[in-house]
């Protein structure tokens, strides 16, 4: 447990203490083991692999009452500053997708003298907010139910009262190819018993459809990456070729990147550490090489 900014977070570490520094951040509805099969393959190449629990997750707590229970991006974006600051790591690579992803990105763009590279999956994974706040194609909104969902006090009954059930749901849904048993969403679902997890993940979906005001501290940054900051560091980006959420992917958005960039598909579904670990890990090795 470390204390970081408005979190006391709760960290998984391996590797050596003076290893090259990675950290590596999970999505929604997943937690830290999702990199479980990656660590083993980066810290064979003396990497520190740092996976912080998200806030709302897992063993991590706001360390006060009075902190707003926000899932925006600027929040996410800001805990890996928080935790750089506390590991007292000057740089490190940043690794994520989904939540993680976008946490990673945000982080990058707003703070690139911290980022010695990034592996993002869904690549530009920074939230267009303005845009969020119209249309898509039937068959993109018929994908973000759950988003939809959200956006009511039913919605938040329903994860509350359902949320093993609907986790369980998307794991299925986001990853067709993933033959995942038991004991291995079980072991993740614990970290849906976080007490601000309804609540964090509430206010994240219902922000990036901008029907939910922001914590007040945080609207200088969402006012700069709502100018989309470019990516300015060394980065490869991953699609999961039979990700629902990213149907045709996201190569489109390379000219986000300014420094050297790979954008790579992967045969996989969304969930992509944990169904290709082996590419995951790769993508973060041939950053390093770079640097």
């Amino acid at each position: 447990m470390i204390e970081a900014g408005v979190l006391e977070v709760a960290v998984l570490e391996d590797g050596p203490e003076d290893g090259w520094p990675v950290v590596l951040a999970h999505g929604f509805p997943y937690d830290a083991h999702a990199y479980d099969e990656v660590v083993a393959l980066l810290t064979a190449h003396g990497a520190r692999v740092v996976r912080p629990y998200q806030r709302g997750f897992g063993p991590t707590r706001f360390r006060s009452a009075a902190t707003m229970r926000s899932g925006q991006q600027a929040a996410l974006g800001a805990d890996l500053l928080a935790l750089l600051d506390a590991l007292g790591l000057g740089t490190a690579i940043l690794g994520g997708y989904d939540w993680g992803g976008l946490a990673s990105c945000v982080a990058t763009a707003l703070w690139p003298e911290r980022v010695a590279g990034l592996v993002s999956m869904a690549s530009y994974d920074v939230i267009d907010v303005e845009r969020q706040r119209h249309a898509f194609d039937p068959a993109m909104e018929h994908a973000v139910w759950y988003q939809h969902l959200f956006q009511t006090e039913r919605g938040r009954e329903s994860l509350a009262e359902h949320r093993e059930e609907l986790c369980r749901m998307l794991w299925r849904q986001w990853s067709p190819g993933w033959e995942f048993d038991d004991a291995t969403f079980t072991r993740t679902a614990a970290s849906f018993g976080n007490p601000d997890f309804v609540d964090v993940v509430v206010h994240a979906y219902r922000h990036a459809f901008g029907l939910a005001a922001g914590e007040p501290g945080l609207e200088d940054l969402e006012r700069r990456l709502a100018g989309r900051p470019p990516i300015t560091v060394p980065a490869v980006t991953l699609d999961g070729a039979r990700d629902p959420l990213k149907p045709g992917g996201t190569a489109q958005l390379a000219d986000l990147f300014t420094a050297r960039h790979e954008h790579r598909v992967i045969d996989a579904g969304h969930n992509l550490p944990q169904e290709a670990p082996e590419a995951f890990a790769d993508a973060v090795l041939t950053v390093r090489s770079w640097r």
